[in-house]
């Protein structure tokens, strides 16, 4: 298992900021490859157990995942964990801390893939070295968060 995360100080409450990341259609506004995504079984929000539909794209590469949420505390945690059948992919987790300023918020990916959903992963998504785009994504989502909560204000 490998785990990635980045940390970003923004002007803005945690709140604010919470809202902001499990806004599921926002988020394809701020990811550069999640699309956005959509509450599933009725669900109107996000809630530990939840799960939802999310949205991808690579270039000319598409596809969905089916996610659960295992950490829902508002203001201050959520992490949700991709699957694919029974095979578990990665989890994505999100703290936000309150800061002087406004907020710390800091975006985690574990991989939890073997080597064979690796190279299946790769061939589905047009990404070879997910680590390395790992750490662009999370780099690129918590720059645009920034910049649109900020922009907002």
């Amino acid at each position: 298992m490998n785990e990635l995360s980045q940390s970003i100080e923004i002007n803005s409450s945690p709140d604010e900021v919470f809202r902001t990341i499990t806004d599921l259609p926002a988020m394809g506004r701020l990811s550069p490859e999640n699309t956005g995504g959509e509450w599933l079984n009725g669900a109107q929000g996000p809630a530990v157990g939840v799960k939802f539909k999310g949205t991808n794209a690579n270039g000319a590469k598409s596809w969905t995942t089916t996610v659960t949420i295992v950490e829902f505390a508002s203001p201050r945690a959520f992490a949700f964990e991709v699957k694919v059948g029974p095979a578990k992919v990665a989890r994505w987790a999100y703290a936000v801390e309150a800061t002087p300023t406004g907020s710390r918020v800091t975006e985690s990916w574990t991989d939890r893939r073997n080597a064979l959903s690796k190279w299946i992963g790769a061939k589905s998504s047009g990404v070879e070295h997910r680590d390395d785009f790992a750490v662009q994504s999370i780099q690129t989502t918590l720059e645009n968060l920034k910049k649109s909560l900020e922009q907002a204000q």
